[in-house]
């Protein structure tokens, strides 16, 4: 019985663990979103700007220091009739001591804002992440439902001449027709096969595309569901932009880099301002020396201990341009976001009107091709009826089978598009799929 178990757990890694079940768009985005390894290296940068806030609040915070020494002179030495002497002395001395800043020029009220800045704009880029992956995530997604919609239409071209097939060689046994048409409906049976070869590998190429987006281990046993979405309505670009300025996570990421950029300026001025700390400390040590008498450790301990109290405030004068320059460069940072402000909301509405021009011409297509494409079906029905009667030619019946199929595919994929760049709108304009 025990062998049996370890045959059939040796057996396991051979079978998928789990028959899965498809995914839905939302699925895969919430897949993909938090497995990226953009998004993780972007949530890593955002613990690290918590780090640095945690850092700025601990500078209020007083320092406490403790300390001991224990020396050893051996050989000659100054005594205190100002000559030398051999002699042996031995001091151990410990002090502790505490150091509070009372006012550091604003420079810790403002590095905390500006931490604050950096920490909100690091997280406004995390969330910006996670958008372009979504994005990418539903393009892929609705690549992956287009090759599939293609490969069934691929899949009836081969039904088609498979029909053919049998009935030229029930003709051909008849002696009805020769067997050069038999050869001809045979070569175009294999050559829609390989067709349908083709867009199957099409299909599992975009899965296995998506599944990569998705950081899956494994793309055995992955599909996606089929989007259940009626026509969707075309927002205006100008409607879009104008909602998208307000809740579009680049933009609002380049904002507050703008926000970080004058708290920086602030922090930077700060070097011009006096500083007070509040020190203190205590201490006591205890002196031998060989050849002469000397108290006790304890006595000494009692008799040399000492205490002190201070304040030190420091007036800055000239540190070589050193707070001048940094002021400089924060006054560029500054000039540097708000050009990347400007990029962002241009690359934003240059994207929603590229996206909104090709969704009108993808809706216009997909409408043209539907018409199109129902007259076309009545076309090939006409002629491969007249076909079976002997009225048609094989190369008509061929010729109206692959004009089925073209007007079938472009139809899909004028449908795929518009589908696409309304979703690309809608996600610009709501933030939401």
């Amino acid at each position: 019985m025990r062998k049996l178990l370890l045959l059939f757990a040796a057996a396991l890694p051979l079978f998928p663990a789990e028959a899965q079940t498809p995914w839905n768009l939302e699925q895969c985005v919430e897949y993909a979103v938090s497995h990226n390894l953009t998004v993780k290296a972007r949530e890593l940068e955002t613990e690290s700007e918590q780090l640095t806030l945690t850092e700025a609040k601990d500078r209020v915070l007083p320092t406490l220091e403790a300390g001991a020494s224990q020396t050893w002179n051996f050989g000659r030495g100054l005594t205190a009739a100002n000559t030398y002497a051999d002699r042996n002395t031995s001091n151990f001395q410990w002090s502790a001591g505490l150091s509070l800043p009372l006012f550091q020029g604003l420079s810790t009220v403002r590095r905390i804002k500006a931490s604050e800045s950096s920490l909100a704009k690091t997280l406004t880029e995390t969330a910006a992440a996670k958008d372009d992956i979504t994005l990418n995530v539903v393009a892929q997604y609705l690549q992956v439902l287009y090759a599939r919609e293609v490969e069934q239409s691929a899949a009836s071209q081969v039904e088609y001449t498979a029909y053919e097939v049998g009935r030229q060689q029930a003709l051909v046994e008849q002696g009805k027709v020769p067997e050069a048409d038999l050869y001809d409906a045979q070569a175009q049976h294999a050559q829609d096969k390989l067709q349908l070869v083709t867009a199957q590998n099409d299909t599992r190429t975009a899965l296995v595309q998506l599944a990569n987006l998705l950081q899956l281990p494994s793309v055995e046993g992955f599909d996606v569901l089929p989007l259940s979405d009626a026509e969707p309505l075309i927002p205006g670009p100008d409607q879009v932009y104008s909602d998208a300025l307000g809740i579009n996570n680049s933009v609002l990421a380049a904002r507050q880099g703008i926000t970080a950029a004058n708290d920086n300026i602030s922090l930077a001025k700060t070097g011009y301002i006096p500083r007070i700390d509040f020190n203190a400390g205590i201490g006591s040590s205890y002196y031998k020396v060989s050849d002469f008498p000397n108290e006790g450790f304890g006595p000494q301990m009692r008799h040399n201990y000492a205490t002190y109290l201070g304040f030190r405030l420091t007036i800055p004068i000239f540190d070589g341009f050193s707070t001048r320059n940094q002021i400089r460069r924060a006054r560029l940072s500054k000039l540097q976001a708000e050009l990347e402000l400007d990029r962002r909301q241009s690359e934003l509405y240059k994207e929603i009107q590229l996206a909104y021009y090709q969704a009108k011409g993808a809706r216009e297509r997909y409408l043209a091709s539907g018409e199109t494409l129902e007259k076309m079906k009545l076309s090939f029905a006409a002629t491969r009826e007249k076909y079976n009667l002997g009225r048609s030619t094989p190369a008509e019946f061929e010729q109206a089978k692959n004009n089925l199929f073209r007007t079938e595919v472009s139809s899909i994929q004028a449908r795929y598009e518009y589908l696409l760049r309304c979703r690309i709108l809608s996600f610009y304009r709501t933030n939401r799929l």
